[in-house]
């Protein structure tokens, strides 16, 4: 696996197909997916031009801190799903949170920014195809969740992510890339309050990231096109 090399090719290709979509290469972060990765892979990765790494699992996250593992990336953020019990150990120490799904979690962060006297930025996550296995809040349920965030004076909301369903072919997730930019844009005329503060659409892996751009991301989360296939966790090693 040549990283460098990878990482190129994946910021090229979100230059093109920003360039095809008539929009500006500068508008859309690339965020690497590091779950799964060891410290010195992503230590390597930043060296090689990383800027943003994303954390799926508490514990991962947690080692590759204390280890100083992302030392030199501009933004940290958590991917993942969030369990209430373990905000202490999020809040605070990521640069954004991704994965908001419920007033519980999102009231939970509140609390603990709020101890921390921080103020969090976060993203709704969106279950836009309704799958059953997936976490995100009900797309006709964003409003009032975003309603409840814009009222915590110790969280930002940042705007909105998605996790469509695994791309079979290109084209695949447009219909949801569509929703989700629909949803975004209405979701922040609704809001008065922070307006400006809710510029981050987060949609877009390995597979469709491209088509993702198409269709208005801001930000992309990519893994395997920069890591390869993950490797077993040590546990299954």
């Amino acid at each position: 696996m040549d990283l460098k090399q990878n990482i190129m090719a994946v910021k090229e290709k979100i230059a093109a197909a920003a360039v095809r979509a008539g929009r500006d290469p500068a508008q859309i972060t690339l965020c690497a997916a590091t779950k799964v990765q060891t410290d010195d892979t992503i230590r390597a990765a930043i060296e090689a031009g990383l800027e943003v790494c994303g954390e799926n699992r508490v514990q991962e996250l947690c080692a590759h801190l204390e280890a100083d593992a992302y030392a030199g990336a501009r933004e940290v953020h958590f991917i993942g799903h969030l369990q209430t019990n373990k905000v202490n150990k999020v809040v605070g120490r990521v640069d954004l949170i991704q994965s908001v799904d419920s007033l519980r979690l999102l009231e939970a962060i509140e609390k603990q920014a709020e101890k921390l006297g921080i103020v969090q930025d976060i993203l709704l996550e969106v279950n836009i195809a309704g799958e059953l296995s997936k976490g995100g809040v009900a797309p006709e349920d964003v409003q009032d969740l975003a309603q409840a965030a814009v009222s915590m004076p110790h969280v930002r909301l940042r705007g909105l992510m998605a996790i469509p369903p695994v791309a079979h072919g290109p084209g695949a997730n447009t219909q949801y890339f569509v929703k989700m930019r629909r949803l975004f844009v209405d979701t922040k005329d609704k809001i008065a309050d922070n307006k400006n503060d809710m510029n981050c659409l987060s949609m877009g892996m390995s597979g469709d990231f491209e088509e993702a751009v198409a269709q208005g991301a801001t930000l992309v989360r990519v893994g395997t096109a920069l890591f390869g296939p993950r490797p077993p966790r040590p546990e299954q090693a």
